[in-house]
């Protein structure tokens, strides 16, 4: 790389995921002494974290991304601090958690991005905060945890009170499912669907589509126009339920407008029923009304603010899509 500037180094080396700190260090380091060799240094010597032990690292998590800190210490007999240092500190790596996402196929991503660039076509930015975001989602009696963040500090386990020691799981726990409806300015109250009716279009239609949706045009977009999203579930996408909106003169994203398999999109569950799960079942319930009484009041006290913000998210993901070429966006 003679005679190469410092962008067009970092360029080169860019897919070799070394830290740009560490390469500006050893081209000063070259500058000053002609030699990418560390500079005899006054204190004590390095035993430890040497350049061996870094090549042999990169090449390990190079193979096998999915390498344990604590095994790889034992098997260098390594300090587990000092080895966290060289992958953090000197390798420029981060410990990052797998996530988990929606199926998508090839398939799916074509009619991912061939969807999102037809929405961004179709909507200008006025009209996002002119979308009534709707979806359902099950909720059981548990106690929603987050398991990497749910921690207990004490000095043992047999420190810890016996209340929140453990978090029960039953293999079967009740449960309810609920609608819900919210746009940049406005919410539609909870909607509790009856136990052990199955939602096709008739009891979407006459639960959801005819309370709520029929005159949501007046009750939140103060008769302005105004655009109803919904999924591509069987009740949604069926020719009853678009003959039904066609036939309200409601304006609506179609089953063939809607991005498929794209949870991701819907602000309902990229933001708000998470939120709504974490404040409504922070402790378990007794029972189906008490759950019940617990998310209504906390779908009540969720800031207006927040929606709005969420809201305004969605062209960012559509793009966000486009530029993934209809591939996973988080």
């Amino acid at each position: 790389m003679t005679g190469s500037t410092r962008s067009e180094i970092l360029k080169k080396l860019k897919s070799e995921k070394i830290n740009r700190l560490f390469i500006y260090r050893t081209i000063k380091r070259y500058n000053d002494t002609k030699s990418v060799e560390d500079k005899p240094r006054s204190g004590r010597p390095t035993t430890v974290r040497t350049r061996a032990l870094r090549d042999k690292l990169r090449s390990k998590i190079r193979r096998n991304p999915r390498r344990s800190i604590r095994k790889m210490a034992r098997e260098y007999s390594v300090n587990r601090e000092t080895l966290r240092k060289v992958i953090h500190e000197d390798l420029g790596l981060k410990s990052l958690k797998r996530q988990t996402v929606h199926h998508l196929t090839p398939t799916l991503q074509v009619k991912r991005l061939e969807r999102c660039k037809r929405l961004l076509r179709r909507l200008v930015n006025e009209d996002y905060e002119q979308i009534l975001f709707s979806d359902e989602k099950i909720f059981t009696v548990e106690e929603a945890t987050n398991r990497q963040n749910d921690r207990i500090i004490a000095s043992s386990c047999k420190d810890i009170p016996e209340g929140i020691k453990f978090i029960d799981r039953v293999q079967k726990p009740l449960s309810v499912m609920v609608w819900a409806g919210v746009s940049a300015d406005s919410r539609a109250k909870l909607i509790f669907l009856p136990q052990g009716v199955k939602i096709n279009s008739q009891t979407y239609r006459e639960l959801i589509l005819e309370p709520v949706i029929k005159s949501a045009g007046s009750s939140f977009f103060k008769n302005t126009p105004w655009i109803f999203q919904q999924d591509s579930a069987p009740a949604h996408a069926s020719k009853a339920t678009q003959y039904w909106l066609l036939g309200e003169n409601i304006d609506f994203l179609s089953k063939e407008e809607w991005p498929p398999s794209s949870p991701d999109l819907n602000q309902l569950d990229y933001s708000v029923w998470g939120t709504l799960q974490s404040r409504a079942c922070a402790t378990p319930h007794r029972n189906l009304e008490s759950l019940r009484k617990a998310l209504i009041t906390e779908w009540e006290k969720i800031p207006q603010e927040e929606f709005r913000k969420s809201v305004q998210r969605f062209q960012g993901r559509l793009k966000a899509v486009v530029k993934a070429k209809g591939g996973y966006i988080e």
